[in-house]
């Protein structure tokens, strides 16, 4: 542990920092439990189209989308912490409204709120913790909550498989009431952070910077080229793996649903236990390198899934859980390095801003990933989805190897940030 962790961040993990990162694992347990749960609630569950429910995932994301940037303000103005509060509240009583639809009107009013409420949370919170370590410590300090966020999903996954089961539509409601209840309770362990999570007011003399918001933002030419960059990937990455692995393995490979959580344990873990390790063979090193070098491996990992067609059963999960662990080594490299990379180009007066820029990404590629899911899938082309995804990974990491000549070495990772 001496060698994962250097003494130095050891000494930066306070009391505070503990306490956000006692938060992180808690609500990750929640979050783990309906983790890629989302289309097979719908469409196996619930009995709604394959269309319907790719599309209400797309749409949700729109909705996430379009109020990203109030929420970014919102920060800026009062605080990460009452923000974070708010959301969470509300994206529990979506999650309640949610786990009781069973027509299409309940099912686009929950999901529309959950988009609305739950990807308000994660802005704040990276702001948050922006404040709550230095400077040379945060890049580290993303990478250390990434792996204890994937900690908390694994838990909560394991939960899910032995709960959740497709002959019994009440065990999805039961989930999602416990995933209520357990962001509830993350809600509450963060207001004990209040004290660090205020809004910033030093800029308030100056008449320059506080009259600066998204027009600033927006012009940022870096900052842009970064969120394009970032958004092809996720199309390749997350973003698609939401929309459409899920209903993969069960329709298209004719699994179980309960090897999901399985699978995805081995995504978890692999996080758990290599997110340290590569911290440290990382720290140093160009961050655009590094999230290239992740979209190779994401590629990858759809190339495995496509290969899995030609197996049988049980090849097919051993293949799917070595492609997730595959996915998963490319995820602890990718998530440090972004919101450092951000927030080290991101001025502190609009810090709310920048992170919600950055979450732009998560919200734009899970409205097209699934419209393209969609198409694939509509058309009985399903089985060529995962290799045009993972082109569409490469495409982001060669549009991020582009974006390092833009940046110092500081920015990019390559020297010690300025004190």
């Amino acid at each position: 542990m001496q060698t994962l962790v250097p003494p130095e961040f050891r000494r930066a993990i306070d009391a505070p920092l503990r306490r956000f990162y006692f938060c992180t694992v808690f609500s990750c347990i929640g979050n783990g439990l309906t983790l890629s749960l989302y289309v097979v609630y719908l469409h196996n569950v619930r009995g709604f189209s394959t269309s319907f429910s790719t599309l209400l995932l797309a749409a949700s994301a729109v909705a996430g989308l379009a109020t990203s940037p109030l929420w970014g303000s919102t920060t800026d103005r009062l605080g990460p912490v009452r923000v974070a509060i708010f959301a969470a509240v509300a994206g529990a009583g979506s999650l309640v409204a949610w786990a009781f639809a069973h027509t299409e009107t309940q099912a686009i009013v929950a999901a529309l709120l959950l988009a609305v409420f739950s990807g308000a949370v994660w802005g704040p919170s990276s702001t948050l913790l922006s404040r709550l370590v230095n400077e040379e410590h945060r890049q580290r300090a993303f990478g250390f909550n990434f792996m204890l966020v994937n900690l908390g999903i694994g838990f909560g996954g394991l939960i899910s498989a032995s709960i959740v089961d497709l002959h019994h539509p009440e065990s999805f409601t039961v989930l999602y009431l416990i995933d209520a209840v357990v962001t509830l309770g993350a809600a509450a362990l963060f207001w004990t952070l209040r004290s660090h999570g205020g809004p910033v007011t030093d800029h308030h003399d100056d008449p320059v910077k506080s009259a600066e918001g998204w027009r600033e933002v927006l012009h940022d030419r870096r900052l842009v080229q970064f969120v394009l960059a970032s958004l092809v990937m996720m199309i390749g990455g997350y973003g698609s793996q939401e929309a459409g692995f899920s209903l993969f393995v069960v329709n298209n490979l004719k699994l179980p649903i309960h090897v999901i959580g399985v699978i995805f344990f081995f995504n978890t873990s692999t996080i758990v236990l290599a997110q340290l390790w590569v911290l440290n063979r990382i720290e140093g090193r160009s961050r655009t390198r590094v999230m290239a070098t992740a979209a190779g491996l994401w590629c990858i990992f759809w190339i495995i899934l496509d290969v899995t067609l030609a197996l049988p059963a049980v090849l097919a999960v051993v293949s799917l859980c070595i492609a997730m662990v595959v996915f998963a080594i490319g995820e602890t490299m990718l998530s440090p390095v972004g919101p450092a990379l951000v927030n080290e180009i991101a001025p502190e007066h609009l810090r709310g801003r920048y992170n919600a820029a950055q979450g732009l990404t998560w919200g734009v590629s899970g409205s097209i990933a699934p419209a393209i899911t969609a198409i694939y899938f509509d058309n009985g082309l399903g089985n060529w989805w995962p290799i045009s995804t993972g082109l569409t990974a490469l495409v982001g990491g060669l549009l991020m190897l582009n974006f390092r000549r833009h940046l110092s070495e500081s920015e990019d990772g390559r020297a010690a940030p300025s004190s």
